[in-house]
């Protein structure tokens, strides 16, 4: 992670002939080092990548998740795309596990319908669509576990039991204590590290 301004860029305001023109013109855009491109909401928006520690933050959700994934799932972080056609929608979540057999692929286009969980790690620049869109997209598109980090207010907020609503469940813990991930990892996150650090000195 890059430190960079929080704010959020349309790409390009023109109107686009439907969200495979999307995706094709985000194929071919040239995305800054340090920010990611998303479809939100009709839009192609480029995020910055966050404050350095989220970095440290990803990677303990890794560590601690990977030995309850499904069998053949794969965890990890970083800039991966993943396609939500029906809902017209495509995100780069900060943490994603999926089978492996998604990612063998030549195409950067992922399913997002065969997530298993994703996590989002809020900024000033991402923290409304983390709350809203993603946890509508995700739950319709049957998500098992969507972990949302709100690193803002220093809470963990895990929703699960996706429906054609969205999903059914949710509960919410501060940073610093356990929290239960359900199935199909049925396991407890520590979430004791994903406190801010003290500021850097000057």
């Amino acid at each position: 992670m890059t430190l960079m301004a929080e704010r959020p860029v349309i790409s390009d305001p023109r109107p686009y002939d439907g969200f495979e023109e999307m995706l094709d013109v985000l194929d071919e855009l040239n995305v800054p080092d340090g920010y990611k491109a998303e479809i939100i909401k009709g839009n192609i928006v480029l995020s910055p990548w966050s404050k350095a520690y989220y970095a440290d933050v990803m990677d303990s959700i890794c560590d601690q998740l990977r030995p309850h994934l499904p069998e053949d799932h794969r965890i990890s972080w970083g800039p991966l795309l993943y396609v939500f056609p029906g809902q017209e929608r495509a995100y780069g979540p900060d943490i994603h596990a999926v089978h492996r057999s998604a990612r063998r692929k030549t195409s950067n286009r992922l399913d997002g319908e065969a997530l298993s969980f994703v996590a989002e790690l809020t900024s000033s620049s991402t923290r409304d669509a983390d709350l809203t869109d993603k946890v509508e997209v995700y739950g319709k598109a049957g998500v098992p576990v969507y972990l949302l980090l709100d690193m803002q207010e220093e809470e963990a907020i895990v929703f699960w039991s996706p429906s054609d609503r969205g999903y059914e469940g949710r509960f919410t813990k501060p940073f610093g204590e356990k929290l239960y991930i359900p199935e199909p990892f049925d396991c407890s996150l520590d979430t004791a590290e994903f406190l801010a650090p003290e500021p850097d000195e000057a």
